[in-house]
């Protein structure tokens, strides 16, 4: 399939290195000197074109700027993409359709991990794209359709903004061990051992049921969530999806 890759950002090249293996890619951006560099990143050759009057007409187009960009990048497209595929937060079907002319949409929220292929990426939109953009978006990861904006913007706040969560967690876990003594390295080292585990962990059991795995009557886990629950964690992280819904809707 032939995609045009809107916006060479981050996300972008991302998506480029997961669908280039299988697919022809044009990247179309304001800057030559950015597309070069962006282009230089990938293991096969890309097309290039500048955005100004970008003809898109029967394209299959993957929209990949800034939500705050939207008006200004669509004016910039010249007739009626075939798909249009975008990963902006926050921003509906109708108001892509008032800016972007296209025969399809499909809304994606990927997130930070696409960069090592590991993303969770949720999807919305027609359904009959349903099958294709599964197998587009699988290229960077899991991926999981939903049947409404409402859902995709409540996975937003949890598998999107969900890599910032667990940074803070890995982050606050590090510093316990240095405080206690460890090495900072040693610490960092044991944190991403503990996170590279986790996942098959998570992916075969209940969290409820891990968590009474590892805690023993008395024992050091039992203290230790403890603390966690006099704190409110979990309260915590609830909120923490809701304000970030919350924003995403607003």
């Amino acid at each position: 399939m032939k995609i045009t890759i809107v916006g060479p950002g981050k996300m972008a090249l991302a998506l480029a290195k997961g669908l280039e293996k299988e697919h022809e890619l044009t990247i179309v951006g304001r800057d030559g000197e950015k597309l070069l560099h962006f282009t230089k990143q990938l293991s096969r050759h890309a097309k290039t074109a500048l955005l100004e009057k970008y003809e898109i007409d029967g394209q299959t187009l993957l929209l990949c700027v800034k939500p705050h960009a939207l008006k200004e990048t669509a004016a910039q497209l010249k007739g009626k993409a075939r798909t249009l595929y975008s990963v902006l937060a926050g921003t509906p079907v109708e108001a892509l359709k008032k800016a972007v002319k296209a025969d399809s949409y499909v809304r994606a929220m990927p997130n930070l991990a696409a960069e090592y292929f590991a993303s969770m990426t949720t999807l919305t939109g027609d359904g009959e794209k349903r099958e294709e953009a599964e197998a587009l978006f699988a290229s960077i990861g899991g991926t999981l359709w939903v049947g409404t904006e409402k859902e995709l913007d409540i996975a937003t706040a949890v598998a999107g903004s969900g890599p910032a969560y667990l940074a803070l967690v890995a982050e606050a876990l590090a510093d316990g061990a240095v405080k206690e003594g460890l090495k900072r390295t040693d610490a960092a080292k044991l944190v991403e051992g503990l996170f590279a585990g986790f996942a098959p962990l998570i992916a075969h059991s209940h969290p409820a049921l891990l968590k009474d795995a590892v805690m023993s009557p008395g024992g050091t886990t039992a203290a230790g969530c403890a603390a966690l629950e006099k704190r409110g964690t979990r309260s915590a992280f609830i909120e923490a999806v809701d304000a970030a819904l919350r924003r995403a809707e607003s």
